[in-house]
């Protein structure tokens, strides 16, 4: 499979160098039909759930996240507002994160109540928003654009990376964006307006980013509409931010807000904001994600306007004092790479369809300069996992791990190791074992003595914690190839 995406990339890369087409008569492309945006976003769609559904075979999902989300959309589907047994006894997750966008996927998780439900439908999001964006370089610049830009982005690394980890709510904001963005290089305002207003429902950090889109719409188009959508987008991200997460939340308080407050930095607000320049570049990983975020698009992107609408992501992320943010992995880039590659294409229109001589050279150079970063990136990230054989290999052990889960019986509640979090949460209640400040109240803890993640705990103290469990009055049901199920029993 991915042998076929270098394929239809290279295919990709030689179309670019080839001529660009005269424009119609009215100077731009007809809109192409629907059967290279949607045969695309179809290709990624596989792509992207057979990834994760093999990370998931191969008990390489974790509580956190995934265990967190479906006990989420578990928590919908049932009629109730989202709780997370992993998050604390009864913990509220609209009070840690303000998400309501997951109730979405309540329906379908009744119909299939299986974790593979969040992440079939996280695939289906990331592959849609290939449509408007090649959708967009078809009219522009033709089919070589639009191969260039629906490959190169749907291949992106921070889309890639979003699918390697778990299942995230920003699977949601990443179509929304790649909409909105579209419209705003087409100068559709109130298109760009309608399809970002629901990014307040997905997380309340990205009320910043709708706000920008407003200024932009109040910068270069209707003024009004573009200062409506930013004050909505200022006052949705404060009111859940200062109100809504509180209320819910048991400490009364938005747990985040270290990164406005300068905790373990450089002082307040203000101060850090004028840092924020040096910030954005260091420490080194830092400058190496700004530098592989331009790179795909041959860092044409920072000729186009609406670049800007990355600045509120990359500004949270690098003012923070969390180093996980900062970096390549993990979810944090995808709703960056719809601003990225809009931008691109966008650029592109600085030269005009059947202009000059030079001006379709330019655009054949940055065509084929895309495509070539694309096909040099894509071994270096989680899609070239489908080239490797183990991929597609269920490893021994996980036989193991399914044979002491299935003693286990439904609505149990379960203490279990983070990669087995997963496996268990559809049908019980589960914490995840060792997690500081939880306490220890299950019926069944399950825990791998062998290989833990070293999340919690590192080996070591996951095999002293179990020692603490037998100590407490669990005792060992079975083990089995480094895996531990024990069993408190009844008072």
């Amino acid at each position: 499979m991915l042998r076929k995406l270098k394929r239809a990339s290279g295919a990709a890369a030689g179309a670019a160098a080839g001529a660009v087409r005269e424009p119609t008569a009215r100077g731009r492309r007809q809109p192409p039909g629907p059967t290279l945006p949607w045969g695309l976003a179809a290709g990624f769609f596989v792509v992207y759930a057979a990834l994760s559904l093999s990370l998931h075979r191969r008990m390489l999902t974790y509580g956190y996240d995934l265990g967190i989300f479906e006990q989420a959309v578990r928590s919908y589907a049932a009629g109730d507002l989202p709780v997370s047994a992993l998050k604390g006894p009864g913990f509220r997750l609209l009070g840690d994160h303000f998400s309501p966008v997951l109730a979405t996927l309540a329906p379908f998780y009744r119909l299939f109540p299986t974790p593979l439900t969040l992440l079939v439908a996280q695939a289906a999001l990331l592959a849609v928003s290939v449509v408007p964006l090649s959708r967009w370089a078809h009219e522009a610049y033709g089919r070589a654009a639009a191969l260039v830009v629906g490959l190169g982005y749907g291949a992106s690394w921070g889309i890639a990376a979003a699918v390697e980890f778990d299942f995230h709510e920003i699977c949601f904001a990443v179509p929304l964006l790649a909409f909105s963005v579209t419209a705003l290089g087409r100068e559709r305002w109130r298109a760009a307006a309608a399809w970002s207003l629901p990014l307040l429902l997905v997380k309340e950090d990205l009320g910043a980013t709708v706000a920008v889109i407003g200024a932009y719409i109040a910068w270069r188009g209707p003024r009004r509409l573009g200062l409506a959508t930013a004050v909505a987008g200022t006052a949705g991200t404060l009111l859940e931010v200062l109100v809504i997460i509180p209320a819910f939340n048991p400490a009364h308080t938005y747990a985040y807000t270290g990164v406005l407050t300068g905790e373990g930095g450089r002082g307040g607000i203000l101060t850090r904001l004028l840092h924020l320049p040096l910030d954005l570049i260091t420490p080194q990983p830092k400058a190496t994600t700004v530098v592989l975020l331009l790179a795909p698009v041959a860092f044409m992107a920072l000729r186009s306007p609406l670049i800007v609408l990355a600045l509120p992501t990359l500004a949270w992320r690098f003012l923070s004092d969390t180093p996980a943010y900062w970096g390549t992995v993990y979810h944090y880039s995808a709703v960056l790479m719809p601003i990225v590659f809009g931008a691109f294409v966008h650029c592109l229109g600085l030269w005009a369809p059947g202009g000059s001589a030079h001006d379709r050279r330019t655009v054949r150079a940055a065509l084929t300069s895309s495509a070539a970063m694309t096909l040099l990136l894509l071994p270096q990230f989680p899609l070239a996992r489908l080239a490797d054989r183990a991929t597609w290999q269920t490893p021994p052990r996980a036989a193991a791990a399914h044979r002491l889960m299935d003693r286990i019986p439904d609505g149990a509640t379960v203490s279990a190791s983070n990669r087995l979090v997963p496996q268990l949460t559809s049908r019980c209640t589960v914490t995840l074992f060792g997690f500081p400040g939880i306490p220890l109240t299950a019926e069944w803890i399950i825990a791998d003595a062998r290989d833990p993640m070293g999340f919690p705990l590192s080996a070591e103290d996951e095999a002293r914690a179990l020692g603490d469990a037998r100590a407490a009055g669990w005792h060992t049901v079975a083990e089995d190839d480094g895996y531990v199920l024990l069993r408190h029993p009844p008072a």
